[in-house]
């Protein structure tokens, strides 16, 4: 059994970017380790359990039912803190995603950037997904001076995801939709370097099931596994369980 390290923000992480990979984890025997700037329980974007806009945009069901489920387990109403983190007690890191402006928290924090680096050096097994790739993308090493992230493959939340997500809802929900005045994908280009790959993936709006990841996209660079979008979190949890059982 392997032990997976999770942090969050107190509250608007995507739940299905969270419940996904935790219901596909902890059902294949591994455990999942919370961790939360000051140990708060978090919470995820209501938004997305009640559907964003008119039912629509939302997480799916069975994402819904796996996170009525995470708030029942006691490792996430009893989350660590990211500072006091011993990382070389972690087989694997997870990091989520998601567009609220609670995520801020999560994204910016140099303490969680320094945990992050710490953990890239051990060479473990990495998986991010959407804007949890800007965490890798703004944790610089500081023997380099670069991104943890420079030199790599990688996708994240694309362009063309952000501003298409930002058009359909700005009318009701304003910048609900962009986290950052820099779009997620440039930053995470910037953070590459000449060296680094940025992979888009197919154009679509289908999601990834746990029985069909035909429209799920996912780049594995190394023991390094990043993902797009909710749509993904299917792909991703399996291929972050297929390194751990390498």
């Amino acid at each position: 059994m392997s032990t997976v390290l999770v942090p969050l923000p107190d509250h608007d992480f995507d739940i299905t970017e969270v419940a996904v990979p935790w219901r596909l984890l902890t059902d294949a025997g591994h455990q999942v380790v919370f961790a939360t700037q000051t140990g708060a329980v978090p919470a995820g974007d209501p938004k997305l359990a009640d559907g964003v806009i008119f039912g629509r945009l939302g997480a799916d069901d069975e994402p819904k039912a796996f996170y009525r489920a995470l708030l029942d387990d006691p490792a996430f109403g009893e989350p660590l803190v990211w500072g006091d983190l011993d990382v070389a007690s972690f087989d694997a890191l997870l990091l989520p995603g998601g567009h609220a402006p609670g995520m801020r928290q999560y994204l910016g924090n140099h303490a969680l950037q320094q945990q992050v680096v710490a953990f890239w050096t051990l060479d473990r097994p990495v998986a991010a997904i959407c804007h949890g790739v800007l965490v890798l993308a703004r944790s610089v090493d500081p023997g380099t001076g670069r991104s943890v992230l420079a030199g790599h493959r990688t996708t994240s939340l694309t362009k063309w995801q952000e501003r298409l997500a930002y058009y359909l809802t700005a009318w009701r929900l304003g910048r609900y939709y962009r986290t950052y005045p820099a779009y997620v994908q440039d930053e995470v280009t910037a953070a590459l370097g000449p060296d680094g790959t940025f992979e888009r993936g197919p154009l679509g709006s289908k999601r990834g099931t746990a029985t069909d990841d035909s429209a799920a996209f996912v780049v594995v660079d190394g023991r390094y596994v990043s993902a797009r979008w909710p749509g993904d979190a299917y792909l991703l949890a399996k291929e972050l369980l297929a390194q751990l059982a390498a």
